[in-house]
């Protein structure tokens, strides 16, 4: 199916709007309220506002097309300081208001860890954007993720290099919490599988300072090509800037955060003509290309997917829950599970039973700063 720009619109108003009977006139005071995680303070705060500034854009479209089952939508944000306790005291702050009917959790996987026996407690729906492949098989009912998860992404970076780039010999960087851990593990099955197994699998502590000896291992390693895993912005940045400071010139495919807008800032010509996957690439579709015109007319700036993961999140969810026709949450569940062919800015979602919405990859190139869409590479598993 082929989305076009008008698709997404109408797909948007159509999903959003509520259905003629429950059109009523505004209840005075009365919203739907939405919980959001996001991170105000710490690390990811420059990462945090365009999270924020996508759930604002979408909430702004849904209320505009009739709102929520006829009520205007309303976001409540509870800052996650970029730290697991951080995170689990926000999802408290917001579980405690009884009024809230789903949630937005992190764009980090350890976060996400860190807060889900919370929500398997509390039962109710949460949109996440971490991308460990184990999230949504841990046995909790409530997480739906808005990227494509891991193995998605060790397969299409592994496919790149090896089969574009002609690259065999690999060294993998890694962050070592969940999402590091994971998208490693990924990658290095992958590789196996092409006969190409990693000569180095490097860890790193999140919020390192210096990575030199990371790169001098690259070095050692003699490898031809480089995949990584960086969870923060800023120790990709730094990273970026030694290992080119340090005379590594090699292939480089990375994780989303390779072509992330802050990533972009920090590192500057030290990224250039690295490649990336990509679950948000603005030419890589209609409703791409849609929403990459909707954001930048509201902020003034280009989107990445910090931003567009919310926005679809919070599309997706105001059109099940009017599609269910309540806020109960195992209706809003059963309509996110059977929400097929929905044009969003990261692609096209079909939900399976485990709560991934989206199943493929796009590859990217940095050209002097400019992210360049290559191709769009899709699982059927």
């Amino acid at each position: 199916m082929k989305l076009t720009r008008r698709h997404f619109s109408v797909g948007l108003a159509a999903g959003v709007a509520a259905p003629a009977l429950l059109r009523t006139a505004w209840a005075q005071g009365a919203t739907i309220k939405i919980g959001m995680c996001a991170p105000v303070t710490g690390p990811a705060a420059e990462s945090g506002k365009y999270a924020i500034n996508g759930a604002r854009l979408a909430f702004e479209a849904v209320n505009k097309a009739g709102g929520i089952l006829g009520k205007q939508a309303e976001l409540i944000i509870e800052d996650d300081q970029t730290t697991n306790p951080g995170i689990v005291l926000a999802f408290s702050k917001l579980a405690a208001q009884s009024d809230i009917v789903a949630f937005l959790g992190s764009i980090r996987s350890t976060q996400v860890h860190a807060m889900q026996p919370d929500v398997l407690k509390l039962g109710k729906p949460v949109m996440i954007g971490g991308t460990d492949p184990t999230l949504t098989h841990l046995g909790n009912p409530w997480l739906f993720r808005f990227r494509p998860n891991d193995s998605y992404s060790g397969r299409v970076i592994a496919d790149y290099g090896v089969k574009t780039l002609g690259k065999k010999k690999w060294a993998i960087v890694h962050s070592t919490d969940a999402f590091g851990t994971a998208g490693g593990k990924a990658l290095t099955e992958a590789l196996g599988k092409l006969d190409a197994p990693p000569v180095l699998d490097q860890g790193y502590a999140n919020q390192s300072q210096d990575f030199t000896p990371v790169v001098l291992a690259i070095k050692q390693s003699g490898a031809d090509v480089l995949g990584s895993y960086f969870t923060f912005e800023n120790d990709l940045g730094i990273f970026a800037r030694q290992l080119r400071q340090l005379g590594v010139n090699i292939p480089w495919v990375g994780s989303p955060s390779i072509v992330n807008v802050t990533a972009l800032k920090l590192a500057g010509p030290a990224l250039y003509n690295t490649y990336g996957v990509a679950d948000y690439a603005e030419d890589s579709s209609e409703g791409s290309k849609a929403y990459g015109k909707a954001y930048r007319d509201a902020y003034k700036v280009v989107p990445d997917n910090q931003s567009s993961w919310t926005f679809d999140a919070v599309t997706v969810l105001s059109a099940a829950i009017n599609k269910a026709g309540s806020t109960a949450p195992d209706k809003i569940r059963e309509a996110i599970l059977a929400t097929r062919k929905f044009p969003g800015a990261e692609g096209e979602y079909n939900f399976d039973k485990n709560g991934d919405g989206l199943h493929g990859y796009n590859i990217v190139r940095n050209d002097k700063g400019n992210i360049v869409f290559d191709k769009h590479i899709e699982f059927e598993d």
